[in-house]
């Protein structure tokens, strides 16, 4: 399941709904990002993202399915948002289930890390000093 959306998730929803995927899920593993009050040395007012979907999702599917592959975990959901993000609020969810631990903390670790080098996603960090792309 692949998600690019403005409005919030439930992250509880969607562990649910992977622990309906099988029931020989032994784990469930999961990366929540959220907006931070703090980064490089300013006060973040809100985040604002930017997104290119179509290229987006199928970029986000590519890191599902080569997670899927590379891990032997049984799915992954990707859910990422887009547009005004205020602090404490969610920004991207990635859940993995699979039989063991290992492979899904393994998984998780490798979706995260790929979102942030490959996706068409920009984010601009709104500070009281100025607006800043990162």
């Amino acid at each position: 399941m692949i998600k690019i959306q403005r409005e919030d998730f439930s992250v509880e929803d969607l562990v649910e709904e992977m622990k309906r995927r099988s029931k020989n899920i032994g784990a469930v593993v999961t990366f929540l990002g959220v907006a931070r009050e703090f980064s490089r040395g300013r006060e973040v007012l809100e985040l604002e993202y930017e997104v290119y979907e179509d290229m987006a999702v199928e970029t986000l599917e590519e890191i599902r399915r080569e997670a899927i592959e590379k891990f032997d975990v049984t799915d992954v959901f990707i859910v990422h948002r887009y547009g005004r993000i205020g602090i404490n609020e969610n920004i991207v969810l990635i859940v993995v289930g699979a039989v063991h631990r290992k492979e899904a903390f393994e998984a998780c670790m490798f979706c995260i890390d790929e979102i942030k080098r490959r996706a068409p996603i920009w984010k601009k960090e709104k500070t009281k000093e100025g607006e800043f792309w990162v």
